[in-house]
């Protein structure tokens, strides 16, 4: 990821709405200056505290939770003076597929080779997670052939290939998780060094492993590297699993797509007469080739499956002299719904700060946009859906523009507040990709604070939010989070509490309201938040991705009507 210095950011070329192909030199002080009205803590108190309510049944797509959270919003919108947002609508309908795998077997491994051995079984829950992409009432896999191959890349433009002469069509191949150079201490390597690619995310895994024509596919968890602890995968894959509908039923997918804890990994490895660590060690290196495993697995469950329209809202505010042209803002309103029970007996993942937070930002950030005033350009409030399954919300509303995609600035995302209280800096996803860091650094020097880059860029955050559906299709979005250097403390406070969030609340039913929450860190995130959407829309400039960023093309495509 290429870091945008001090001296690039002082000018950049920003193209205007008259004229596409024309740019103009734009300096930080050359920015309008924002004045920041007061924001509402009791709003984001009251907002966060009533969306994480058990009544809400932890905000799942498509349930009561559901009803009651977009009934909530629009009133919200309304209150706070906003418009409805999709043609005198508040929503916009986004088509999915509920898929809850009930029944769920065992895995079983079994040996092929005609060695004898004992066929090993692992539980569903605690041992392996497995789900379907198909809507089909019955996913049966048996006997099917095993295969590892490594990170299960296919990177041409690299000369990547995990997948080369090896035929997997029908089998279930076995893949870790993250890059090849994620051990990299610095950012120097094929996919980007420590810095997570797209290529790592497990979302990827599961999209390869049905263009080669796998029949199912095993991701090994493994802590570090994931990102996030067994505790996370296990509550996010044991309950109802949101897709986008397709045209064909799913068919273009694997049958299955789950995971396994390393230690099943090893298992299944050794019985297969491997190394598992070995295997892996050798898998990070280019020129790795496929390794059969000569063991078979069979697994079976039954899917319930229901066809439903979630729901995006949408709220907008009409600018005063471009309405036309519009800056936007978003967070997710879903989380999990009922997840794996607490030892207390507690089943419902309530999403308090992830992301009854967000939600509660845009209320609050609507009321303050009406306190100063309608901005030139257009303000759009987009609470999207299923960020959770995989951003099918933010996704959809991207790929079906009720605003067009070409005639939309730029904007922010916000995605779980920090309650660790206030900080010296701010951490930026992405930082370097886009002109919108200009705006960003005077935001932040107007509040006295310091953009700084993720210290964790392996846990491939820029493509785990919102924000990412609208930049794969060249909208600049900004995205940060409160900062690893508190007031208070200072990193090592920091740090602490990130870890005792990931292990305790992160996508658990732990993540709850707390009348003792310290505001003031999210107050001053949300000012920050205020003055850059405020800032895009009171210019006429286009910020654009950083010359050789992997957007810039199709931005450059769409601003100039190609």
């Amino acid at each position: 990821m290429r870091m945008l210095s001090l001296a690039l950011v002082s000018v950049l070329a920003l193209t205007t709405a008259c004229q596409k192909d024309a740019s103009l030199d734009v300096s930080m002080d050359a920015l309008p200056q924002v004045e920041v009205p007061a924001l509402s803590e009791a709003t984001m108190k009251d907002v966060t505290r009533e969306l994480s309510l058990d009544s809400y049944e932890g905000r799942a797509p498509g349930s009561v939770g559901e009803e009651k959270t977009v009934a909530y919003l629009i009133a919200k919108y309304k209150a706070a003076g906003l418009e409805p947002g999709n043609n005198g609508s508040w929503t916009q309908d986004v088509p999915l597929i509920e898929i809850t795998a009930k029944n769920v077997s065992a895995l079983t491994i079994a040996d092929r080779s005609g060695r004898s051995g004992k066929a090993m079984s692992f539980a569903y829950g605690n041992e392996y997670v497995i789900g379907s992409y198909r809507e089909t009432p019955k996913t049966d896999i048996k006997q099917s052939e095993m295969v590892f191959v490594g990170h299960g890349i296919v990177a041409p433009e690299k000369g990547w290939n995990d997948y080369a002469g090896v035929d997997v069509k029908g089998k279930t191949v076995v893949v870790m998780v993250n890059d090849p150079d994620f051990e990299n201490e610095g950012l120097d390597g094929p996919f980007g060094g420590k810095a997570m690619t797209y290529y790592g995310r497990w979302t990827y895994k599961f999209e390869e492993a049905a263009r080669q024509g796998a029949a199912a596919v095993l991701i090994i968890h493994d802590t570090a590297p994931a990102a996030y602890g067994w505790n996370v995968v296990n509550s996010s894959w044991t309950g109802t699993q949101f897709l986008a509908q397709s045209k064909d039923g799913g068919k273009s997918q694997t049958q299955a797509n789950g995971w396994i804890q390393k230690s099943v990994a090893k298992q299944i490895f050794a019985a297969a007469g491997q190394n598992l660590d070995k295997q892996m060690a050798a898998a990070r290196q280019k020129g790795f080739k496929a390794v059969p495993l000569n063991l078979s697995a069979s697994m079976n469950f039954e899917n319930d499956i229901a066809r439903k329209a979630s729901k995006n809202v949408i709220g907008v505010m009409k600018g005063t002299k471009r309405p036309d042209e519009y800056v936007l803002y978003t967070a997710h309103w879903d989380h999990l719904g009922r997840c794996t029970a607490a030892p207390d007996g507690d089943d419902i993942c309530n999403g308090a700060v992830d992301n009854a937070t967000g939600t509660a930002a845009l209320v609050a950030l609507a009321e303050g946009f009406a306190k100063a005033g309608a901005p030139e350009r257009s303000i759009v409030f987009l609470a999207v859906t299923a960020e959770e399954s995989g951003l099918l919300g933010s996704k959809f509303y991207a790929e079906n523009p009720v605003f067009p995609l070409s005639q939309t600035v730029g904007g922010v995302n916000m995605d779980a507040f920090s309650m660790s209280g206030p900080a010296k800096n701010l951490t930026v996803i992405g930082k370097g990709k886009s002109q919108l860091d200009l705006y960003l650094e005077a935001a932040a020097k107007s509040e006295g604070r310091t953009p700084e880059t993720e210290p964790t860029p392996e846990k491939g955050f820029y493509y785990r939010s919102d924000h990412f559906s609208f930049a794969k299709l060249g909208v600049p979005m900004v995205y940060f989070e409160g900062g690893d250097d508190l007031v208070t403390g200072g990193k090592v406070a920091a740090m602490a509490a990130a870890e005792d969030y990931e292990k305790n609340r992160y996508h658990a039913p732990g993540d709850e309201f707390d009348e003792k929450w310290d505001w003031s860190g999210v107050m001053s995130d949300l000012k920050l938040y205020y003055r850059i959407g405020r800032m895009l829309a009171m210019t006429d400039a286009w910020p654009n991705w950083n010359e050789g960023d992997e957007f810039r093309a199709v931005r450059d495509k769409s601003r100039n009507g190609k």
